[in-house]
């Protein structure tokens, strides 16, 4: 004999299963920050579900010479995480009607040094990488005395009249360079110093209160030293100051994982960019090196949903913002020290998405 359910208790039935199973999720997440040794993570983490905090962990130490603990809210340099922030602004002058996304650079930079570049680079270019500019960060910026970059200005001649990679529109190549010539525009159309503009437009709307630009040489509490070890070539880590510099719109600003996640909460619940917008900016346009690309995001598909936000990674800087969209988690990892790709603040990384996204990608 055949029982028959009726829709009310299969709807009770269905959302006791749904939350048992989100439910195991969290048990099995608590259970992973429970036995995390500071020797295998150096940083801070925080896990949201619902838009709710549901964990937010400190492990290892801000400072090893002097024995100085992570804590929650310790501020860690986040690397290429800012250019999601940079998107973010270049969007909102778009909402305005500033700043028209197909429209070549030279409409608002007209004395960019390169003609090339200012007469074919549109902003959407610039926004999924494909304008063709290079990473400025890997080539001469290394040598480079990194005190005399204090507007963004500054960091221009480091690429400007540097061969493309590619012709524009016509490949991915991942681009520090096109993110600052972003913020070269933000500030002609905004009128605003780019760091007010951000400061004033999103860190304050997004109650972002610990997130900003540093000078290398600041001096300030609750700051995380970077140790690299050069990416896990070598067995003792050492400071990284050598290969920072104040933030640029394509990197280096400072943040916590909360503020992190509420800029996570305010760009997709319409704080800082209106509903349209932001699904433009989380719409998959380019397929990059692993991930595709949105405005300024990354989409990755690669798993059994959708996770998107963005990875930074540097000499003695590793961060991570995931937004995993069919659950609605929010992760943010944010680390003092860099890693091979398979250890550190990677392995912890990989741990959220294989087990909130449920498959294992082949690395």
């Amino acid at each position: 004999m055949k029982t028959k359910i009726s829709i009310p208790t299969a709807i009770v039935l269905l959302l006791f299963i749904t939350n048992s199973f989100g439910q195991s999720k969290d048990i099995e997440i608590k259970n992973f920050l429970d036995n995390l040794s500071p020797n295998n993570f150096s940083g801070t983490i925080l896990v949201a579900n619902n838009d709710t905090i549901i964990e937010k962990r400190a492990f290892g130490l801000a400072s090893i010479e002097y024995g100085i603990p992570n804590k929650v809210d310790t501020k860690f340099n986040i690397a290429s995480i800012t250019k999601m922030i940079t998107a973010v602004a270049t969007l909102q002058l778009y909402e305005n009607d500033k700043v028209g996304l197909k429209n070549s650079i030279g409409e608002y930079l007209p004395d960019y040094p390169n003609k090339l570049v200012r007469d074919s680079v549109t902003i959407h270019q610039l926004l999924t990488h494909t304008s063709g500019n290079n990473n400025f960060y890997v080539g001469d910026f290394l040598q480079e005395e990194k005190s005399k970059y204090k507007n963004i200005s500054d960091f221009v001649p480091l690429f400007a009249n540097d061969t493309l990679l590619s012709n524009p529109g016509t490949k991915y190549d991942y681009s520090a360079s096109g993110f600052v010539i972003l913020g070269l525009i933000i500030e002609k159309v905004s009128g605003q110093n780019y760091y007010d503009y951000v400061r004033q437009n999103i860190f304050k709307p997004a109650e972002m209160e610990n997130t900003g630009e540093l000078e290398i040489d600041s001096v300030i509490q609750n700051k995380a030293s970077g140790y690299t070890t050069f990416f896990g070539e070598s067995e003792f880590p050492k400071r990284n100051e050598y290969y920072l510099s104040k933030a640029s719109p394509a990197g280096f600003h400072y943040s916590t994982a909360e503020d992190l996640f509420k800029f996570s909460k305010a760009l997709r619940n319409g704080k800082l960019l209106k509903k349209s917008t932001a699904e433009l900016m989380f719409e998959p346009k380019v397929k990059g090196y692993n991930t595709n690309l949105g405005y300024g995001i990354d989409i990755d598909l690669r798993y059994n949903q959708t996770i998107q936000g963005h990875s930074g990674g540097w000499y003695g800087v590793r961060g991570e913002l995931m937004d995993f969209m069919k659950d609605n988690y929010t992760v943010v990892i944010l680390s003092n020290i860099d890693d091979d790709g398979k250890t550190g603040a990677s392995a912890v990384t990989n741990f959220f998405k294989e087990l909130i996204a449920e498959k294992r990608v082949e690395k």
